[in-house]
């Protein structure tokens, strides 16, 4: 079993929070990763789960072993029930894992019941630096992340991702409360994949689906809150020209946008003019990914004057700006250089990065060049 970089996050929340909250998309471990750490397991979507804790609950809020509640959401009275358990009992950490799927309806729950009283871990599919070996690494931009979609055994991608998002479309999504029918949803899924990295436009958007800006920015929220999409808010700086507003979207999982877009090999997805769009996304996650399992706060966002200048990535963490630009080549030019330290000091960026398929890296931990590893090294190392 690989071992989850956010094991050790958790654990750290859990010691100090009477409750944990584990949250991620469908099938990226979270059940795995939660059972390892010991516990009783619930299941909540079953029925019978939810009777069996019913009738068990007080011997097992007061007994010391830990619960583990899967789908939490799925279960409305658990989260009043929860808040007397814990504050009955300030003083025990570490009693209650809650595991969900879909964060607006857990966060909604969470907010109205445990506000004070939970901690929050998102766990993402495999990362980079969770995988075992070259080959696995190699797979990862092109089959994503999810562990049964192909980077663990190739020959899954891509109908693995197929059949995931038409169950989503199908069961999931409908039943967590989006308000589509499951055609229509795959529809926009398409639709969505064809923007990987662009600017959102919602007007046009909703025109070509045929629903109001309204209607379509709910949805994009619903797909954002599943874990599915990202929307990366544009870096505001006051340096005196015009800025991008809109938010980009991404694919989180570069798998699933590889499927939507009928890709199923390495060199069919060089040849496609939007890979350098891929493989900024698949940066950006790993980047995000990374930074999020340290537990310093940090804020991401874009960077896009009117008249091109831009930044694929700004982080802004610990009173500090990272500037982060990222290119598909394994040889990059001094010019990219010139260009994002010209950028750079737009935005007042105290590091910046040059992040490439180059083969040797060069600078230290402020500024420098090189690859995927050494980039997320450095944010490791913070």
């Amino acid at each position: 079993m690989i071992r989850r970089a956010a094991s050790r996050l958790v654990r750290k929340r859990l010691a100090s929070n009477p409750a944990v909250a584990l949250v991620g998309p469908r099938q990226c471990g979270k059940t795995t990763l939660a059972r390892s750490l010991g516990g009783a397991y619930f299941d909540l979507e079953q029925e019978s789960e939810r009777v069996r804790l019913d009738v068990e609950w007080e011997s097992r809020v007061s007994a010391r072993e830990r619960l583990i509640l899967d789908e939490a959401q799925a279960w409305p009275p658990l989260f009043p029930r929860l808040r007397g358990a814990i504050d009955a009992d300030r003083r025990r950490n570490g009693r209650f894992l809650l595991l969900g799927s879909v964060s607006p309806a857990l966060m909604t729950r969470v907010s109205e019941s445990l506000a004070g009283r939970l901690a929050m871990v998102e766990l993402t599919p495999l990362q980079w630096g969770e995988l075992p070996g070259e080959a696995e690494r190699n797979r990862l931009w092109l089959c994503g992340g999810f562990p049964d979609g192909g980077v663990l055994k190739p020959r899954r991608f891509p109908a693995w991702q197929a059949d995931y998002l038409t169950l989503l479309a199908q069961r999931d999504l409908p039943s967590w409360g989006l308000p589509s029918r499951p055609q229509e949803t795959l529809r926009m899924l398409r639709m969505l994949a064809a923007v990987h990295g662009q600017a959102w436009n919602a007007s046009q958007f909703g025109q070509s689906l045929g629903h109001s800006y309204h209607t379509v920015n709910s949805h994009l929220d619903f797909l954002a809150g599943a874990f599915l999409i990202r929307r990366l808010a544009p870096f505001h700086a006051n340096i005196g020209k015009r800025v991008t507003k809109s938010p980009r979207v991404y694919w989180r999982d570069t798998g699933l946008l590889h499927s939507l877009l009928n890709i199923a090999d390495r060199d069919s997805l060089l040849a496609q003019p939007w890979a350098g769009a891929s493989w900024e996304g698949f940066v950006i996650e790993q980047v995000i990914g990374a930074m999020a399992l340290t537990g310093r706060p940090f804020e991401p966002y874009f960077f896009r004057t009117s008249d091109g200048h831009e930044l694929d990535l700004v982080l802004e963490t610990g009173g500090e700006k990272w500037a982060v630009e990222i290119k598909l080549s394994s040889s990059p030019s001094t010019s990219e250089w010139e260009r994002l330290n010209k950028v750079a000091d737009m935005i007042g960026a105290t590091r910046r990065f040059l992040v490439s398929n180059i083969s040797t890296s060069s600078g230290d931990s402020r500024r420098g060049a090189g690859n995927l590893d050494w980039m997320l090294d450095v944010v490791q190392d913070g």
